[in-house]
């Protein structure tokens, strides 16, 4: 099992704009989400909580979803996952989401196999999705409507 690092080009909150969340070391992948499908996520999610929530939670939970939409299929060959700080202070609640999806199709799997740290500019999963976001390369999955709201 590898060790993998995971980044994100275009913030999950910029709704006007694609959003990609790639992995990589040994193994590598990145996944597209549609500025229209976040959309339609943030709507739900309002419509679902009637602003109990804050909108940064919003955007919390959109993230966590996409990183299950990135290491669901692929959970078997991860070891460590080392997922970039995007949100300072609140990876505990995103890790804690993404291990209640995760747990959904493998129960036991180990909190602490999920870690959250910079990961900077260096990183092969920051030019993954980088290069994928400035259209140099393909994601090899987009993220449908159907899918992002079947997980809200």
């Amino acid at each position: 099992m590898s060790t993998v690092e995971v980044d994100q080009s275009g913030k999950i909150e910029r709704t006007h704009a694609d959003t990609f969340l790639a992995f990589s070391d040994d193994l590598h992948y990145v996944i597209c989400i549609p500025a229209r499908v976040k959309r339609a996520g943030q709507a739900t999610l309002r419509a679902k909580w009637r602003r109990r929530e804050s909108k940064k939670s919003i955007y919390i939970r959109l993230f966590a979803v996409g990183l299950f939409l990135l290491l669901k299929d692929h959970l078997a060959d991860l070891g460590q996952i080392v997922i970039d700080t995007e949100y300072t202070g609140r990876e505990s609640e995103i890790k804690g989401m993404l291990l209640e999806l995760v747990r959904c199709i493998e129960p036991d799997y180990p909190a602490e196999r999920i870690t959250f740290q910079r990961i900077g500019k260096r990183s092969s999963a920051h030019s993954l999705a980088w290069e994928t976001h400035r259209g140099k390369r393909k994601p090899y999955r987009t993220i449908t409507e159907e899918e992002l709201l079947n997980l809200l």
